[in-house]
């Protein structure tokens, strides 16, 4: 099973992260920002990845240093989760719409930290959150991740359609590319034997 757990402690956070890439999209979050919990759900549910984030953090000055540090020990859940990455597809994509909004996410367990964010949100916050925290939380994902991802939002005018595009398309990207190929046996899935 691709489980892991991995804890996080610093002078702003502490956070504690459970993730099973082989689940069925339950989540038990609680991270203080009630936007974010909604938002990671999505990764979750649309990924059929069994999701358990705890955070505490400095809420009484902003969200930044929890959303950022959950998503680097998310990142870090799923390297772990991952493994040696032998049998999975490697690469998955997603479109998802949402009303007016429709968002694309690219990935590849490449070993490489890369991010392209192109999503021009129509407004700075949605409720209480920052929509550059989304930006933040994915940065951190990746960094730690060691995966290359490219979000696209291709049209929207309402921000909180999309972001939520955004985490759904994640999450069903996450769940392609992180899959079994059982035409891929034990191989990584690249044209030098490693990613």
């Amino acid at each position: 099973m691709r489980t892991a757990q991995v804890s996080r402690n610093t002078a702003e956070t502490q956070i504690t992260v459970s993730i099973n890439l082989d689940g069925t999209g339950v989540s038990k979050l609680s991270t203080g920002v009630g936007f974010f919990d909604h938002m990671l759900d999505q990764i979750a549910r649309h990924g059929l990845i069994d999701l358990d984030i705890q955070a505490k953090g400095d809420l009484h000055i902003d969200a930044h240093h929890t959303v950022e540090d959950v998503g680097i020990t998310l990142g870090q859940a799923l390297a772990r989760a991952i493994g040696d990455k032998k049998g999975i597809r490697r690469y998955g994509h997603a479109y998802v719409p949402l009303d007016e909004a429709l968002s694309r996410v690219v990935i590849d367990f490449s070993g490489r930290p890369g991010l392209e964010w192109h999503v021009p949100f129509t407004r700075a916050m949605i409720g209480e959150f920052d929509v550059d925290l989304a930006h933040e939380f994915f940065q951190g994902l990746v960094n730690h991740a060691a995966i290359t991802v490219h979000v696209d939002n291709l049209r929207g005018d309402n921000a909180h359609h999309q972001c939520e595009t955004v985490f759904k398309a994640f999450g069903r990207a996450l769940r392609a590319a992180a899959e079994r190929d059982p035409r891929m046996g034990g191989v990584i899935p690249s044209t030098k034997g490693s990613l």
